[in-house]
């Protein structure tokens, strides 16, 4: 038993084999596909950005390939590593899935779920990444994540220390909490009034940009939002350009994989 007690705001991730690390990160803002883009363009919209760091993610000890042969089986799935065969990464489920057994029991603070998914805007042809949300802040049991094959007699290919899964905590009951309203813009003359400003804002920037004018040319894209402001010159006090997440300490030294265990809840 741990001989501190953990503070409310903490996020434990309780190592299940100590002896057999795994890689568990702050999520980067960085993806392949965005930094490969004219200009990095994608990188401009900022809730792209913000998503792609918005958790903590998992990476694949192993590089391996695999092939789905189309039935509902696990060993209707191949798994190739390039390496030394590790046993975290299996076909256990069936239906053309591969499944990661995540060696941690997670806790969160009271009422606090994770959500548990792929890693946001990191784009993967031909598997998809199944997604759940897991009661961490009682559970006593670790979970799996799996991605679906989506491609019959096609291999696909995961790279070592590429993320396969993302941990992203929500509060239990926010979105029952919500009380969902639907009402016509001009309900509230303020907001149409700065919607409207913004929309002519935009158009112009947008016709200039056609008509090559030399500032809409230079200044390049429109960064009030990026920025912070309003439609009124303003900024708002609790905007966010970047999430600095906090890391988690680094594990031990690294070992052989762990005999093959049950996969858990998820």
């Amino acid at each position: 038993m741990p001989t501190d007690q953990p503070a409310p705001n903490d996020f434990t991730a309780y190592e299940v084999y100590p002896e057999y690390p795994f890689a568990l990160d702050p999520a980067p803002i960085g993806r392949g596909w965005m930094d490969r883009a004219a200009q990095r363009f994608p990188y401009r919209c900022l809730p792209l950005a913000i998503a792609n760091q918005a958790g903590w993610v998992l990476r694949s000890p192993a590089a391996f390939r695999a092939y789905w042969y189309g039935g509902p089986a696990p060993a209707d799935v191949e798994v190739r590593f390039d390496g030394p065969p590790d046993t975290r990464i299996l076909s256990h489920f069936g239906e053309g899935t591969v499944t990661f057994s995540v060696p941690f029991l997670f806790r969160t603070p009271p009422g606090v779920n994770l959500w548990v998914k792929g890693p946001a805007n990191h784009i993967k042809d031909g598997v998809q990444p199944l997604e759940g949300v897991v009661e961490t802040d009682w559970l006593a049991s670790t979970f799996t994540m799996n991605w679906k094959i989506t491609r019959v007699c096609e291999w696909v290919r995961f790279d070592k220390g590429e993320p396969f899964c993302m941990l992203v905590p929500v509060p239990r009951g926010l979105a029952e909490g919500l009380v969902p309203r639907r009402v016509p813009l001009a309900a509230d003359p303020g907001l149409r009034k700065q919607y409207e400003g913004w929309q002519a804002s935009r158009a112009g920037f947008l016709q200039d940009l056609t008509r090559l004018d030399p500032a809409a040319v230079k200044q390049g894209w429109q960064k009030d939002y990026f920025q912070g402001k309003t439609a009124e010159g303003g900024s708002f006090a609790g905007h966010q350009t970047k999430l600095n997440l906090r890391p988690f300490p680094p594990g031990t030294t690294p070992a052989p994989p762990p005999p093959a265990d049950e996969p858990g809840t998820h």
